[in-house]
């Protein structure tokens, strides 16, 4: 079939060019026609294989001219002026003598003519293919934002699906000068201040954000413009989708609660990330995790000399594993199962590799679970860092990385609290140890297992309600890469005994996050999806801090990363506290357990259940 069409296209063009050619004859020698028409047939088989031959080399017949633009049309020109000049130097001086003014004005006919039929052909196609699907019913209404280049091909690629059911409706764009303007028969009628009114008068059912190269500001401008049109939203990635080829439908993306973090990309000091991981042992515990498997990532492209990757559950474990050895073929990776609180399993795996440097990830971190066993949270957080911190020291590991969390300062939970005996740990095997002993605290990463933000969205997707535990719940939120960057970055500021404190911007509101995904989802809040407040839980605070109050905080030569370096335990006394710790949890009696961890950190207040209560009421 394919080769069929080939040949039925060189058939019209052979025509079209010996058309153009007797059309040129009779009309500059209409009295001559036969005598030129004998002269001109003598020479029809050359004139017609080089036109056949340029075609060909500008490859006429590979293009679809339904979808051609302004490349193949170029090549379309620049193939028939270079046949039409060679078939004229062909019958100067090697055929028969036509007149000049034939060849000159038969070339002109046939580059008119092969162009023309198939410009004519594009019309055709987009009447008859577009024109019944534009105005069908069920077809979703777009307005495209964005009047660039990758606006015109997402246009394109819609029109040329009718499948997707999209009918591509107007364009918004900020330069004034393209107002007015079209796109493939889609007209800009505003900029990003007509969004709302526009969206109403031409009852738009999806918005596609087409501006790969917008900042962060302007694009949560935009966003949050959208967002209360009652749209949907999506957006295309990023400019290096652009560059690959790659701005089409499948590579749109719903917006997310992160474009509207308005987060700017993160500055990082490559050079001394690479000093301490660049042909280093590199071990990730927890590297199956969300921060864990990041962390994964972007060790691998600093090229260690082995990365180990920790976790003690092995589908975590086995999906990064894959995802390592397919981005990375030459990585020396290695992927061991066990527990942190193992310290045999620590001692065999630290023996055996020796590793340079320790990012220890792995942890227990849902607040609500943890207090309900607290026993576990103690032995898998606290114990479980002390394994691996004596193993670090033990066999002269450089750097011991803590992965920590906002959940530590001033913590009115278990989970928080044992994070912040972790702290307690690090700072003390610090003083006695030759490695660089560091914590990097930061807040809840989006995204992650067991952030609200996938339970939103299944709660979303089942029809509601939402569930939030208070109206004025506040958190700080931070990407799952850019958390991972930050704590790479920190680790190359070590010097020992600092808790590196990332800078989170501002707090967000859980419930205005709650009514943004909805509202990204083209629904509106308490309407459509119902919001349901169902009270603080157990140990959960309204909102979280990063530094404690006695800490200090000085800067890094890093804008986002900060050190706070409060009072550390000596690692004797630490020791004993511990041991204590241990005999208690023996007797499984949940108050002692909370008591003892009260003593042993000071800072640690638990939340009393009227407390819990009244914040709720509030």
């Amino acid at each position: 079939m394919k080769n069929f069409k080939r040949l039925l296209v060189i058939c019209i063009d052979l025509f079209l060019v010996n058309l153009a050619y007797l059309l040129a004859i009779d009309l500059t020698f209409y009295d001559s026609f036969t005598e030129i028409t004998t002269i001109y047939k003598q020479d029809a088989l050359a004139i017609n294989c080089i036109f056949i031959v340029f075609f060909t080399l500008f490859k006429l017949y590979d293009s679809l001219w339904y979808l051609t633009g302004t490349d193949e049309f170029l090549m379309a020109v620049g193939g028939s002026v270079l046949a039409g000049l060679f078939s004229i130097l062909y019958t100067r001086f090697l055929g028969n003598t036509i007149p000049l003014n034939v060849s000159v004005i038969g070339v002109v006919f046939a580059i008119c003519f092969v162009l023309g039929y198939r410009i004519l052909y594009r019309v055709y196609r987009r009447y008859m293919l577009y024109a019944p699907y534009k105005y069908a019913s069920g077809q979703k209404r777009v307005m495209i934002v964005g009047a660039g280049s990758a606006g015109a091909m997402i246009i394109n690629e819609i029109l040329s699906r009718r499948e997707l059911k999209y009918n591509p409706t107007v364009i918004v764009d900020d330069d004034k000068s393209k107002i007015g303007k079209r796109i493939s028969g889609v007209t800009v009628e505003g900029d990003r201040e007509d969004i709302l009114r526009i969206v109403k008068e031409k009852e738009i059912d999806l918005i596609i954000i087409a501006i790969p190269s917008i900042d962060e500001k302007n694009k949560m401008e935009i966003i949050n413009l959208c967002k209360n049109t009652g749209c949907k939203i999506q957006i295309i990635p990023g400019i290096y989708e652009i560059l690959k080829g790659d701005a089409t439908i499948s590579k749109i993306k719903d917006v997310d609660v992160e474009d509207l973090l308005g987060r700017d990309p993160i500055n990082l000091d490559n050079k001394g990330i690479s000093d301490y991981i660049t042909n280093k042992t590199v071990i990730v515990t927890g590297g199956g995790g969300s921060i864990g498997s990041e962390l994964c990532r972007q060790i691998a492209t600093f090229k260690p000399k082995m990365l180990i990757i920790f976790d003690i559950y092995e589908n975590n474990a086995y999906d990064i594993q894959n995802e390592l050895k397919y981005n990375y073929p030459k990585l020396n990776l290695k992927v061991l199962i066990g527990s942190v609180r193992d310290s045999e399993r620590i001692e065999e795996i630290f023996s055996l590799y020796r590793p340079d440097v320790v990012f220890h990830a792995a942890a227990h971190k849902h607040v609500p679970l943890m207090e309900d066993s607290p026993k576990e949270a103690i032995k898998n957080n606290v114990l479980g860092t002390y394994n691996v911190a004596l193993a670090a020291d033990k066999y002269n590991a450089s750097r011991f990385v803590l992965i920590s969390t906002d959940k530590a300062v001033n913590p009115t939970n278990i989970m928080g609290a044992t994070k912040r005996l972790c702290e307690m740990v690090v700072q003390a095997m610090d003083k006695k140890s030759d490695t660089e002993f560091v914590a990097v605290r930061f807040g809840n990463v989006l995204g992650s297992n067991g952030s609200v933000i996938p339970l939103f969205k299944k709660q979303i997707s089942q029809g509601g309600p939402i569930t939030v535990t208070h109206k004025n719940i506040t958190r700080f939120f931070m990407l799952i890469p850019e958390a991972a960057q930050l704590v790479l970055q920190a680790g190359a500021f070590a010097k020992g005994g600092e808790i590196f404190v990332l800078d989170m911007g501002k707090p967000v509101k859980i419930y205005d996050l709650a009514c943004d995904l909805i509202r990204l989802s083209g629904l509106e809040p308490n309407r459509d999806i119902k919001i349901k407040v169902t009270g603080l839980r157990p140990g959960e605070k309204l909102y979280e801090e990063l530094l404690m109050s006695e800490e200090g905080l000085t800067n890094t030569s890093h804008n986002k990363i900060y050190i706070g370096k409060p009072s550390s335990i000596e690692i004797n006394e630490l020791e004993t506290k511990l041991e204590e710790l241990r005999r208690i949890l023996l007797e499984d009696n949940h108050d002692m357990i909370k008591e003892k961890m009260k003593q042993i950190v000071p800072t640690y207040q638990e939340m009393l259940e009227n407390e819990t209560a009244a914040d709720s009421e509030n």
